[in-house]
């Protein structure tokens, strides 16, 4: 009888193989919390494998052949990464895409203010992507970003990770005083504009001599928030009116865990999308050497519609692309039209994992479970599969002989019940171009909560997948 979970099967060879990825696993997500920070992390593991840049390989005027790697970052939130084949591109090559953006919250461009009875200094945020908003009140919480000042100085931020580190906090009303609050829908119960994260309580000091002048009366008004900016100015260098031109994201803080009394799952923030990122780039890594040209891109913006000059609907990719190839000598705009047509592509992102105590959610008879492999979703989309990709038959029956060739433990799922809601990923804007293309990845439980879960035999069955894809998915 055949397993019908992952941990079944494995012996301590595998199960050592899947701790350490994991492990590996759980290290990146601790250090890339944002879009901005998994494209550095992953510059500064992959130039250790050999990986160059695109952009400077151009300057050189290079010629690239068979096994060169490169890679090419845009905006310093997607990345895409190529290793080059033995066959033409015009071709086809094969390719993992996923994205490094996850639910969070944004602080707004004049952010910092101070509460009328001189108690609070705030940040004022906007939730980004799908997030129940309940969900992120009383939780200790973590800025990441960065705050670029007008002379072009960078200014990082990543405050609440370090256990000296100072965490912030969205409040929320004490139940006793809650009856009118709890007779609300979920979705009022909590409203957007009452997200706005504590920063600090003690007023600033102010001398004696300072209190009568114009700038001492000024900060006397809102003490609270001066002491912030004093705060700001003497441990950043930050101005208020800096705000304008940073990108500053509120996350929950702490570190990825391990989750279960046997250890078996993964607790996190942000595996929508990154535990696809991550096994993505962690299988064309260890990808020996193929006939296709192998290709990996992560973007930003999926969780708000792929938008925007980082995400999957700019036409980056196909810029690079067409500059990888005319490195190759390959290049021109039919050649160009030819690689993305005849190409192969596992759109890698998440899946909805069946919840018993929600169960009137979801269809079981197609319905991706923890533990049980690597998800597959022929189509996404809402409903009548609005705005969906949906992969054809033969592909997905060459996708099914390359995994069960290695013996790699797959399901496939649809995302809750047909009438009940739905989602989208990147798929069907790679589907544009004419390739086959599936949507394949981790099932994920808690999905989009501050704090999600996946099963470890999900994360290695997954990267398991993503490798043998990467050796041999040309049709």
């Amino acid at each position: 009888m055949a397993a019908k979970f992952a941990w079944e099967k494995y012996d301590e060879k595998h199960i050592k193989k899947l701790e350490k990825l994991c492990k590996e696993y759980r290290e990146f997500l601790d250090n890339g919390k944002t879009e901005r920070e998994c494209v550095d992390t992953i510059v500064n593991g992959i130039e250790k494998e050999g990986y160059r840049e695109l952009e400077s390989l151009m300057k050189e005027g290079a010629t690239l052949k068979k096994g060169d790697k490169v890679y090419s970052v845009w905006m310093n939130k997607s990345i895409v990464m190529y290793r080059i084949g033995s066959k033409p591109m015009s071709e086809g090559i094969n390719i993992l895409g996923a994205h490094i953006d996850s639910p969070r919250l944004d602080v707004k461009q004049k952010p910092l203010y101070e509460d009328s009875d001189h108690s609070f200094a705030y940040l004022d945020t906007h939730y980004y992507g799908g997030v129940k908003k309940y969900q992120w009140v009383t939780l200790p919480l973590a800025l990441h970003g960065v705050v670029v000042k007008k002379d072009g100085t960078t200014v990082e931020l990543n405050i609440g990770e370090n256990e000296d580190d100072p965490v912030f906090f969205i409040s929320d009303l004490l139940v006793h005083l809650a009856g009118e609050q709890l007779d609300k829908k979920a979705e009022k119960v909590i409203e957007g504009e009452a997200l706005d994260l504590i920063v600090g309580s003690r007023p600033i000091s102010i001398g004696e001599e300072e209190k009568n002048t114009d700038e001492g009366k000024k900060k006397a008004a809102n003490a609270v928030k001066a002491g912030i900016l004093d705060i700001l100015k003497k441990t950043y260098d930050i101005e208020e009116d800096d705000f304008l031109s940073a990108e500053i994201e509120v996350v929950p803080a702490g570190k990825a865990r391990e989750a279960g009394l046997d250890r078996s799952m993964i607790l996190a923030y942000g595996h929508d999308d990154r535990v696809c990122a991550f096994t993505s780039v962690k299988a064309m890594l260890d990808v020996k050497e193929t006939e296709r040209t192998l290709c990996c891109i992560l973007v930003d913006k999926e969780e708000i519609g792929s938008v925007g000059a980082t995400g999957m609907r700019s036409r980056f990719f196909e810029n690079s692309l067409a500059e990888l190839m005319n490195l190759t000598g390959e290049y021109s705009e039919l050649n160009v039209r030819r690689c993305l047509a005849h190409s192969c592509m596992l759109s890698s992102d998440v899946s909805a994992a069946f919840d018993p105590n929600f169960r009137s959610s979801f269809e079981t008879k197609n319905t991706a479970w923890l533990g049980a492999g690597m998800v597959f979703n022929k189509f996404t989309g809402a409903r009548g599969k609005s705005g969906s990709n949906d992969a054809n038959a033969e592909y997905i029956a060459h996708i099914r002989k390359i995994l069960d060739d290695k013996e790699i433990m797959y399901q496939t799922a649809e995302l809750g019940k047909v009438d009940a809601g739905g989602g989208g990923t990147i798929a069907y804007i790679l589907a544009l171009y004419g390739m086959n293309v599936i949507d394949s990845g981790v099932a994920v439980l808690n999905m989009h909560a501050p704090w999600e879960a996946v099963s470890k035999a999900d994360v290695y069955e997954t990267y398991r997948g993503y490798k043998a894809f990467a050796e041999k998915a040309s049709m």
